[in-house]
């Protein structure tokens, strides 16, 4: 028994070092912009460690088999029966590992699925890189696998002992594989093990020395689709005709909402907050009582739409103004997610200090790896903020987590402008909120963001920040207590967005047709900065915006609304569910180029 534990110790260590020494490869052989310090490469190393633990949960499952079957055997040769196992996880961690660092000054990320595309045609990829980087790179893979091979085989003995009731033996090797399956998920909190947990810092070369390349590489594996191979229903040429004045061009003109071309920015992302929800947009003015009055006071888009229904696709067509798609996440495909501009990066190129507040787990969905990458320096969340805060299912509520917000913005220093953004939670389900005040418990939760948000403006009001504060507020997406057949109507995607705040010129309704992702063009535009790099973004109060339309996606469908109608589309069985006020074949066409469009523009990526 002593013999098989000490070996499961050893494999262990074995594959932790090796993973350590990847990483010092990485940070010696991958140019740095701009010194390391010994604090920076203790925090690649320890940062790095959740997704080591994850790989080597998976590296342990045969191991821990063996061990299990071992216990059945009169003298196991436990050295043999493992030696090419040993050599195929030397061979990974070499060659993945290596690979990983002589690519990564090419290509400017961790390895992943993408190299498969060049596999194809070795030629080219070899004729990029000269002879004496092609020889070195073989010495370190060989030098690295060996070294590691060596030690696996001798993590066991040659031979182990035979074992009386070898069934009672075996059963803790056996239980072992649940806290195993934990280290692959990443523990028990409900985000799984993703590259963006080990991003800690602004500095994207750090975050990129801490991710695992195996885990990097295998994580993606499942994500390498052909997108371009999707939706397509027209030709080239048609689909240009269709699409052609849908995205018209840059255009920094059009009416003048702010006092000031370089407001303080509060971006407030409120969880599931439909339109149906407020009073103003909706018919529910006891759930929002401060929401109408703040409406009232500032710029209130009537006609707003929401780009998809979950907060992960939600986030990236607010904060990077792209679409959404039926069945793909972009957050959760960092090779694609990476490639996109954003509010953040913008702002931070004019000289804003950028932070991002989340009262829950920013490793969900790979969130934290996608902010850190678009441009925010900072991002606070449940493993942050303060353990003294209260908690419920989803983390930190939205009183105190708008409280801590508040802090955070008086404390700014007035030498530089700041753009803040920040995810509400409580209105999530299963609407678990400190607050009572409405029988229905998803009203009461959206009442109590209601109650939050005000109480946070007011606050603020009372400060000198007010002068110059826009406070933008907008839904990540809707919320349906109806059932299948509402969750993917218009009346479910109608969502508030509102800016208010001292920087706000006067208080206005606009009234075009627009989807969350042209928050990003016309915040940039009102700012006279550029959004030529926004590929889908409008600009919706450019002169040049002259077909207003909403277009939207779910799980397998699309919503398209101009001013002739709307056109809700499921696209597995061909058929309308909701069309008025009559059948259109020119909302349809549109909706679905746009859908090929749009996959085409991934596939790119």
């Amino acid at each position: 028994m002593r013999s098989r534990i000490l070996y499961l110790l050893r494999f262990t260590l074995v594959v932790l070092l090796s993973f350590l020494v990847l990483k010092g490869c990485f940070l010696l052989l991958v140019p740095a912009e701009g010194a390391l310090s010994m604090g920076d490469i203790f925090a690649v190393l320890y940062h790095g460690l959740s997704l080591d633990f994850s790989v080597l949960g998976y590296l342990l499952v045969i191991p821990l088999l063996t061990t299990a079957v071992s216990c059945f055997f009169r003298a196991f040769p436990a050295r043999r029966a493992l030696r090419a196992y040993h050599i195929l996880t030397a061979a990974l961690i070499s060659i993945v590992g290596i690979t990983d660092v002589r690519l990564y000054p090419f290509w400017g990320f961790k390895l992943d699925a993408s190299i498969f595309l060049y596999l194809d045609q070795p030629g080219e990829a070899f004729a990029s890189v000269s002879l004496p980087f092609i020889l070195l790179s073989l010495f370190l893979v060989i030098v690295i696998g060996l070294s590691v091979g060596f030690a696996l085989d001798r993590t066991t003995e040659v031979r182990w002992p035979q074992l009386r009731r070898g069934g009672l033996y075996a059963l803790p090797f056996v239980l072992l594989l649940g806290p195993t399956f934990l280290m692959i998920r990443g523990g028990v909190s409900q985000a799984t093990a993703n590259v963006g947990q080990v991003y800690f810092s602004d500095r994207q070369y750090l975050n990129h020395a801490a991710v695992n390349p195996l885990f990097s590489l295998f994580s993606s594996l499942g994500k390498a689709e052909d997108y371009d191979a999707e939706y397509n229903a027209f030709d080239e040429k048609t689909l240009g005709e269709l699409t052609e004045d849908l995205f018209p061009a840059e255009s920094l003109e059009g009416d003048t909402l702010l006092t000031t071309r370089r407001p303080n920015i509060v971006l407030l992302v409120l969880e599931s907050y439909g339109a149906r929800y407020t009073g103003v947009l909706g018919e529910n003015p006891e759930v929002s009582p401060h929401f109408d009055s703040l409406a009232r006071e500032g710029v209130l888009f009537s006609r707003c739409y929401a780009n998809s229904y979950r907060t992960d696709r939600g986030l990236i067509s607010i904060l990077s103004g792209y679409t959404s798609f039926p069945t793909h996440s972009v957050m959760k495909l960092p090779a694609k997610s990476r490639t996109l501009p954003s509010i953040a990066g913008s702002l931070r190129e004019a000289g804003y200090v950028t932070s991002f507040l989340y009262g829950g787990d920013a490793n969900f969905t790979g969130l934290k790896g996608y902010l850190l990458g678009s441009g925010y320096q900072q991002v606070t969340d449940d493993h942050t903020l303060p353990r003294s805060l209260p908690r419920t299912n989803w983390g930190v509520p939205d009183g105190p987590a708008f409280d801590v917000l508040y802090d955070e913005i008086v404390r700014m220093p007035a030498d530089r402008p700041w753009y803040k953004t920040m995810l509400t939670l409580s209105s999530h389900e299963p609407f678990d909120v400190p607050y009572k005040r409405l029988p229905s418990p998803v009203s009461n939760a959206f009442a109590y963001l209601d109650e939050s948000l005000g109480r946070f403006v007011a606050r603020l009001k009372a400060t000198p920040q007010w002068k110059d504060l826009l406070i933008i507020c907008v839904a990540d997406h809707g919320y349906s207590e109806l059932g299948s057949d509402d969750r993917n109507s218009t009346a479910v995607h109608h969502i508030p967005l509102l800016w208010i705040g001292g920087a706000v010129r006067s208080p206005r309704v606009v009234d075009a047709l627009m989807t969350q992702s042209d928050l990003s063009a016309t915040l940039l535009a009102q700012l006279g900065l550029s959004y030529r790099s926004f590929t889908f973004a409008r600009n919706v109060l450019a002169p040049n915006y002259t077909y207003p339309f909403a277009y939207y996606t779910f799980n397998d469908g699309f919503g398209f609304i101009d001013s002739t109608g709307v056109t809700v589309m499921d696209n597995v069985s061909g058929h309308g569910i909701e069309v008025t006020p009559a059948p259109s074949e020119h909302r349809t066409a549109l909706g679905r180029a746009l859908l090929q469009l749009t996959h085409d523009d991934l596939a790119r990526r």
